[in-house]
Order: C-alpha cells, then structure tokens, then sequence
C-alpha cells in the first residue's frame, strides 16, 4: 500500500532523528542575522544556532519559505508513488508559511492529494500534531482517515509559555493583543499562549519561578491530556520545570525538544513552552 508522506516545517522544533524515524520531511524556514541580514542562519541546529546567537546582540529575522520549496517537496512525493501529502504548518496568524504551503499545492489540484492544515500553533505544539499525523500514517490509517483526525486535534492543542523578557516578540512584532496587558512591565516575567493562532497574554508573574508553577498548574485545570511536550530554549531550569510537570503527567513520556531559531529568535533565550494535545 502506498504511503501518505507528511510534511511540516522546522518550526515545530523536533528533533532531526524523530523527523527521520517517522519519514516526516521539514522544509526550513529561512533565518537570518546581523546587520541587514548579513549572515544566513537557515537549517542550522537548535544548539548551532544559539551558539551564534548568543555572541550576537543582533535580532535573527525569519521568513517564510517560497512556495517552490512546498512545490518540490510534493513533487517528489507524488514521484515516489505515495498516496498523498498531509502538510502541517506554523500558525498562519504568526507566519506565512501555511499560505506559502498552500500556494505550493496549487499545481497539484486534481492530480495528487494535498492537504496543508494550519496547526494554529506554534513550536513543540505543532510538532505534537506532526507527530499526531505520523503515528496514524504508520497504524495504517487511510489518507481520509488521517486528515480528518488531526483536523480534530487542531482545537485540542493548546500552548502556554514564558520568556525571560518580552522584549524579543516587542522587537519582533508578535506580541500582539498582548500587548495591552503586559504594557510597559518589560521587567515581569510574562506567560504567553496561542489562541486562535495568535499571540495572547495568560499571565503576568514576577518571578521566573512563579512563571514555571504557573505552567505546570495548567496541567491539572486542562483536562486529560493525550500529548504532551516541552520545548525550551536553552532554558537552565528545564529539568527544575520538568520536576513540576511530573505529578501531573509521566516525564518519561513527555517530549522534550530544544527550541530551535523559528520560535526562539522570536521569544528569547531561556523560554519554556508548555504543549499539549487534550483526549
């Protein structure tokens, strides 16, 4: 039986060798830094990257990828005789990149199955869903089948964080809605959410380790929870966090992944993302 290729890009910030156990193909976002652009940063690690970043005072620009890279990649699944293509993507509320995946799709109507969903999400969130995805693939759900699931799971997945500062999603320009709350607090220790595929304020501690209780609380009031993951960048407390999280769902079968450039170069250094899909 011919399989179903899935799609999604490096935003969801998997890990390299969980994308290539489930066959999943990651088109990169392009990442620059310096002085107009100056050094291109595109398909470097999570680690790679914050090892420049962090002798950079520098804020690294990303954009989304050209159609054409979308393009290429169905190309070839089409070429390798598989039965479709499920693309899942950053929010389009914070990137064009599902527009761009979209675009990319378009000479295939009719052709080849191609269905780009929009995670409304952003970081290990998304890759929750990617990894949603995957595992139906691999059980041997039908193309039908698969797309219509993680559809379903988009409204159950939910994303919480905290940055040591707001100043990189001020800078970078997706603060948003959020902020009104926050106003001129730069000096809190903020927690952010996804709603709607947008940035949203959720709460506003002082100290990073009310931030940290904030987040883990937010296991017992959610619900039963189906996925979970953690992604964080370059954050020294993640284990201390992880410790948090615990009592309320197994470390062992949470997902840990560094934050690569995507949604770090947006929210700093030291975030933590707290994702999750509900039952």
């Amino acid at each position: 039986m011919a399989t179903i290729r899935i799609v999604t890009d490096n935003g969801c910030d998997l890990p390299e060798a969980l994308l290539a156990e489930h066959d999943v193909i990651s088109v990169p976002l392009e990442v620059r830094l310096g002085p107009a652009g100056a050094i291109s940063l595109t398909g470097l690690s999570a680690e790679e990257f914050w090892k420049i970043a962090s002798k950079s005072d520098a804020l690294a620009e990303t954009s989304a990828p050209a159609p054409g890279a979308y393009h290429d990649v169905f190309a070839a699944a089409a070429d390798d005789g598989c039965a479709g293509v499920i693309c899942v993507t950053l929010s389009s509320g914070l990137s064009a990149t599902y527009q761009a995946a979209r675009t990319g799709a378009e000479a295939f109507q009719g052709k080849f199955p191609i269905v780009v969903i929009d995670s409304l999400a952003a970081s290990v969130a998304e890759g929750l869903l990617v990894l949603e995805a995957a595992d139906l693939v691999d059980s041997g759900a039908d193309f039908t089948t698969a797309v219509a699931t993680v559809r379903a799971e988009v409204p159950k997945t939910f994303v919480y964080g905290t940055t040591q500062t707001l100043e990189y999603l001020r800078r970078g320009g997706r603060i948003g809605n959020a902020a009104a709350f926050f106003g001129g607090l730069l000096s809190i220790k903020p927690v952010i959410t996804i709603r709607e595929g947008v940035v949203e304020a959720e709460s506003r501690q002082r100290t990073r380790a009310r931030s940290l209780e904030y987040l883990a609380s937010r296991l017992k009031e959610v619900g039963p929870i189906k996925r979970l993951g953690v992604g964080h960048a370059e954050a020294d407390d993640i284990d201390h966090f992880l410790d948090l999280t615990d009592p309320f769902f197994p470390r062992a079968d949470t997902l840990v992944a560094c934050m690569g450039p995507i949604i770090g170069a947006h929210t700093g250094p030291g975030t933590i993302a707290l994702c999750l899909i509900l039952k």
